[in-house]
């Protein structure tokens, strides 16, 4: 039998009366079963949109230097890439 045990460490925050009441309110109404859950799970879900954005705007940055130096870090293309070529001009020229 494979037990995980879950290792909990504590998060404390200051609040203003109004912040409190504020939240305690959105968690009734949103059905939170404590303020605890409510703002647990709201933080962790804006925690995981703000983590997947900037990952994607890092994997964005990657692609765009892989493409950026494909173009500017000339190479000789292929035979493979030759041949596609000759056939495309082929093609085109047929077409006309």
């Amino acid at each position: 039998m494979d037990i995980k045990i879950k290792q909990q460490t504590r998060f404390d925050a200051r609040l203003s009366k109004e912040q409190k009441l504020l939240f305690e309110k959105a968690a009734y109404l949103g059905g939170y079963r404590s303020l605890t859950d409510f703002v647990v799970l709201t933080v962790q879900e804006k925690a995981k949109e703000i983590i997947k954005a900037k990952e994607q705007i890092i994997a964005s940055e990657k692609d765009g230097q892989i493409f950026f130096d494909a173009v500017t870090k000339s190479s000789k293309p292929s035979k493979i890439l030759q041949d596609a070529l000759k056939d495309y001009n082929t093609f085109i020229s047929n077409s006309k």
